[in-house]
């Protein structure tokens, strides 16, 4: 399911299409309705339109079964390659006759770019209100103005279940004690002091594998990768600048050990059902947790702190 929050900033953009669109798409439709048997009445009429209808990629015309009758009328000029084509089993197309004279496509992977697009559809009608065909427009998401800002991550707790083979067989498992369970003395204090002094915003400790990803907020576009070796090694905080907590974080630092103390317990509370990672996110608060089951689990840091051991085993799956 999208989140609330996304499924508002994809539904701003549609709304901004149409706006964009407006009657535009109406009228040109009406124009064309009296030249639909002249195809080169109708391509002059949509190369005159198209310099009117904003980032539109392509205007193109159909008849009344979806099949093309006019070349792809492009801002470089005609495009033969689609004509003749039929259309009627596309996406943009299911629907719409009998329902609405206008229809703006969810978007889709185009044939053959392999690129996400959007398909506005406007029935042609003639003067009688017959419908005699299709009028089409496409936008490539690439060339669409983006939304005033991205959409906020939703902070309600989400439970994601796993890979059904691995919840089959859990029963027959055991957690195996791994080199990252046998130093945790050592590694949860070095994870709270890169996070609080040298500039850490995420960490994720991978139990099973004994390893941990790290994101650091002065290069958030790579992450690394610290085996056990350099995870049991204090002298590793000299390779990472000592920088202030940053005022992006919602987590007070005082919380984090908290959470990895939480991490311990949900590692070793049970034999069958455990912590195999988890993670912390200081700038957006949440906790991510992934179990023996392969459950996963994203939750705020206080709703993590607050909840007991005991709802986990019931929710981890």
């Amino acid at each position: 399911m999208i989140a609330s929050s996304l499924k508002m900033a994809i539904l701003k953009q549609r709304e901004k299409i149409t706006a964009l669109l407006g009657r535009t798409l109406h009228d040109l439709a009406g124009n064309c309705a009296a030249g639909i048997g002249d195809r080169a009445v109708i391509e002059a009429l949509l190369g005159d339109a198209l310099s009117k209808i904003a980032y539109c990629k392509h205007l193109f015309v159909m008849d009344v079964n979806g099949l093309q009758i006019t070349n792809n009328i492009t801002r470089d000029g005609p495009d033969s390659t689609y004509l003749g084509r039929n259309r009627s089993d596309r996406p943009y197309m299911r629907g719409i006759v009998g329902s609405t004279d206008f229809k703006l496509s969810e978007a889709y992977i185009s044939h053959n770019k392999k690129r996400p697009m959007l398909t506005a559809i406007q029935v042609i009608r003639n003067g009688n209100g017959e419908h005699i065909g299709f009028l089409g427009a496409d936008y490539d998401l690439r060339e669409l103005p983006g939304t005033e800002g991205l959409y906020p991550e939703s902070q309600a707790w989400r439970q994601i279940k796993g890979d059904p083979a691995i919840r089959g067989g859990l029963f027959q498992q055991q957690r195996a004690e791994s080199l990252m369970d046998g130093n945790l003395d050592v590694i949860l204090p070095l994870m709270h002091e890169l996070m609080t002094q040298h500039g850490v915003f995420h960490g994720k400790l991978h139990f099973s594998s004994s390893r941990a990803t790290i994101w650091l907020a002065e290069d958030p576009y790579v992450y690394r990768i610290l085996n056990i070796d350099e995870l049991n090694d204090p002298d590793i905080c000299l390779a990472y600048p000592q920088r202030p907590y940053t005022s992006r974080a919602i987590v007070p630092p005082e919380n984090i050990p908290l959470v990895f103390q939480m991490f311990r317990e949900l590692r070793f509370a049970d034999d069958t059902i455990y912590l195999r990672s988890g993670s912390l996110n200081i700038c957006n608060g949440l906790v991510s947790l992934n179990f023996s089951c392969d459950g996963s689990h994203y939750v705020r840091y206080d709703e993590f702190l607050g909840k007991g051991m005991d709802i986990w085993v019931g929710h981890s799956g």
